[in-house]
């Protein structure tokens, strides 16, 4: 039976009357995504929603938490004054295990560096009702799609990847973990209504594509930004051929492309793979909503006239792309690589390749990359490049070993990491080279932000499928192509590749292996939950303090950020990660990796009451000690990738009042909304080049905060002339209240008391 089987059908059992009231009002056929959304609305509705306007009130059906974030996701959780939480959620330790020698020993030396972290999440756990997956049970979105995932449904997750479990059908979004605490403390979660793409699949892949190809593809087409604000919906004949988990791979790395979350259309493949992983009960109830859970026909047959924008890829010419460096959006097909390895001066030698991580660790991927492991066993090659494989779950690697993959991988020279994330979000203690030193890397993963692997900024990584990934993994090269070249083995034979081939569910089932779930005590009141003081990790948070009712004055700029600042680097990950439960040890890494527009470097910036230039965080402090507020300047796509909440936590925590930027990422902008900062953007964007280094700003305005209604900004320079800029906010009533309040939590709080 699967786990939360009543809730599954009572959302089952709503659907079809919610849907044939929504029809009612909007009198016309329905996308697949709107389907899920208007079903999942808090209080029904009497007309249609306007896309990119209208803040809607959802209820989604479960929470997922990946051990990174569910850390201060849960300690606001505490504040909330909730004895449980109110729909089911899970937490999943998969974060904090560095790779560094091999899965057995990787996992045992996290248990005992993450003891701390680990206790508190399972004590937490146990005590409001949350589900506790141990250290080695799998990463977070292969776990959920092999046991929560269900077509028709909502979830969010404290994670940016979240969306994988569109590869069932479900509308599955990423967010920070304020969004989390409203849901679990029993509230609605807003959202403002999506725009709609629709990527419309024809044909049939074949040969060395993969289903990674679809996605690094689009990628390109659409870019890193294209897709903010909006949700994916796959449609078209083609998609009923992708697999299941080839499908949450396709979501997953929407993620990438900036779409509040993307989906398929439920098929007989999410049937089958829902039978397979035990759930053939959720499978049942999905076949007698077949009709329901898929696009209207109409839209199928014109998507044009239902979509905002409709994007066509045939899978039959389709080739596979290697997309890099530095960011996901940058598609080679692989014909072209030759010509790009030399026109830009990549290193063609591949330092190491790795495949697995969230985003490309199924069954069927395994399998795939095993088969071309296997023929080259049989012809005589092995791995140039080092080679890792990290599996999705502690149920993909039972299975793997039980029949065979691994050791395929294993005998051509691949290392087995543990069931975690790992080098995919820069948990690699890596040591064949020095920081500095220019490499290239290729991986299945699905970002490849500078530093974002390893912590090397020379290191140029690209994403590719995880049958390419083998195939330069044996030839040691990113310009090799295997569908047209050739290997030379041990023999000196030259040796070509066959197409990878594999089965896309395993034909013996799944083996649970170790499992790895807890559930949490039957009654959690006496459960004690214990913080250390003197931890350097844990910290109990206190509430930030309200407005103070004033308009801003004579805020210093801190940071005047240059180019692409992503979410690492307002605050990275990898050896950060350990002080996720601690605020005011983790804010020591705040903008250390953006770069200062004035300087071209990263990490330091101008002290204006001493002129020294010293690290940004060292000068927040400073700054916050002497009771002056300041400001972040920021470019395009400002907060873009990973959802962690402390990107917008730090700079509240360290004194930050505003972030002011040409256009922020989905997740980012609302994080800092629910910490009570202001996220605002310039109406003119080429105002962002009026503001110099040593200049103070006035924000004028946040006495009548208003929905819709622009701030001006004062921009006092140092020969004391001044510029007068216009700014733009998207904050509604309910987020101004957050504001006022200081931060959504203290909202909850209140109402709570």
């Amino acid at each position: 039976m699967a786990a939360n089987i009543d809730i599954i059908q009572n959302v089952y059992k709503n659907f079809k009357n919610n849907l044939d009231e929504v029809k009612n009002i909007l009198n016309r056929p329905m996308t697949y995504a709107e389907k899920v959304l208007y079903t999942h609305l808090w209080e029904k509705t009497t007309s249609e929603f306007s896309r990119g306007k209208d803040y809607v009130e959802l209820s989604p059906d479960r929470v997922a938490m990946q051990d990174a974030t569910a850390q201060m996701a849960l300690l606001q959780f505490m504040s909330a004054g909730k004895k449980s939480v109110a729909v089911p959620s899970t937490v999943h330790c998969d974060h904090l295990i560095q790779a560094q020698v091999g899965a057995a020993d990787d996992l045992l030396r996290a248990n005992e560096e993450n003891k701390e972290v680990y206790d508190f999440l399972q004590s937490i756990s146990s005590k409001y009702g949350i589900g506790f997956w141990k250290p080695g049970a799998g990463i977070i979105h292969q776990v959920v799609l092999e046991n929560y995932a269900f077509p028709g449904g909502m979830m969010i997750g404290t994670d940016s990847h979240t969306p994988n479990a569109g590869g069932l059908g479900m509308i599955a979004i990423g967010v920070g973990g304020a969004d989390a605490v409203d849901v679990m403390a029993g509230m609605p979660w807003e959202l403002k209504w999506p725009n709609l793409i629709g990527v419309k699949l024809t044909g049939k892949m074949s040969g060395w594509t993969s289903s990674k190809d679809v996605i690094l593809k689009l990628s390109g087409i659409l870019t890193v930004k294209g897709g903010t604000g909006a949700i994916v919906e796959y449609l078209g004949e083609g998609t009923n051929s992708i697999s299941s988990t080839g499908k949450g791979t396709i979501c997953n790395m929407g993620a990438e492309i900036g779409a509040t979350t993307s989906v398929f259309p439920f098929d007989e493949k999410m049937s089958s793979y829902l039978r397979i992983t035990g759930r053939a009960d959720v499978a049942a109830l999905a076949d007698g909503l077949a009709d329901d859970l898929v696009a209207d026909k109409e839209v199928n047959h014109n998507p044009e006239k239902y979509f905002d924008q409709v994007v066509e890829i045939n899978l039959d010419e389709l080739e596979p792309h290697l997309n890099g460096p530095f960011s996901p959006d940058k598609a080679w097909p692989i014909s072209h690589m030759k010509t790009a390895v030399k026109e830009n001066d990549y290193p063609d030698k591949i330092s190491v390749a790795l495949i697995g991580s969230c985003t490309n660790s199924s069954y069927e991927d395994i399998d795939r990359a095993a088969s071309i492991a296997k023929q080259a066993k049989e012809k005589g090659l092995k791995t140039k490049s080092q080679f890792t494989i990290t599996p999705g779950s502690e149920q993909v690697r039972a299975t793997i070993e039980r029949d065979g993959q691994l050791k395929e991988l294993t005998d051509i020279g691949g290392v087995i990491l543990a069931n975690a994330c790992g080098p995919c979000i820069g948990m690699w203690k890596r040591m064949d080279i020095k920081t500095g030193e220019k490499n290239t890397i290729v991986t299945s993963f699905n970002r490849n932000f500078a530093k974002r692997n390893d912590g090397n900024p020379e290191t140029l990584a690209f994403v590719a499928g995880p049958e390419i990934t083998t195939a330069l993994a044996l030839a040691g090269s990113l310009s090799f192509n295997p569908i047209t070249d050739e290997l030379e083995n041990e023999k000196g034979e030259k040796i070509k590749l066959d197409p990878p081939v594999g089965e896309e569910l395993p034909i013996k089932g799944f083996d649970e292996g170790d499992g790895g779930f807890i559930p949490p005590a039957e009654e959690g009141t006496s459960v004690e939950v214990i913080v250390d003081e003197k931890s350097e990790r844990l910290q109990l948070l206190k509430p930030f303090e309200k407005w103070n009712g004033s308009d801003y004055t004579d805020l210093f700029v801190l940071l005047k950020a240059k180019g692409k600042c992503t979410t690492d680097h307002i605050s990275m990950a990898g050896p950060w990660l350990r002080f996720r439960g601690h605020l005011d040890n983790i804010s020591n890494n705040m903008f250390i990796g953006a770069i200062n527009y004035f300087t071209e470097g990263a990490g330091k910036v101008k002290d204006q009451l001493t002129n020294e230039y010293k690290s940004t965080p060292e000068v927040a402090r400073h700054y916050k000690s002497e009771g002056i507020g300041w400001v972040v300047i920021g470019d395009e796509n400002y907060g873009e990738g990973s959802s962690r909440e402390h990107a917008a936590m730090e700079p509240r925590f360290l004194g930050g009042k505003a972030i002011i930027v040409r256009s922020f990422a989905r997740i980012h902008e609302t994080n800092l909304k629910k910490q009570g900062m202001l996220p605002l953007t310039f109406a003119n964007p080429a105002d962002y080049d009026v503001i110099e280094e040593d200049d103070k700003v006035s924000i004028v305005g946040v006495e009548d905060l208003a929905p819709g209604k622009q701030l001006k900004m004062i921009v006092k320079h140092k020969d004391e002339t001044e510029h007068e800029v216009t700014l733009n906010h998207t904050m509604n009533k309910a987020q101004i209240e957050w504001f006022k309040a200081g931060s959504a939590l203290n909202l909850i709080a209140e109402l709570n008391k």
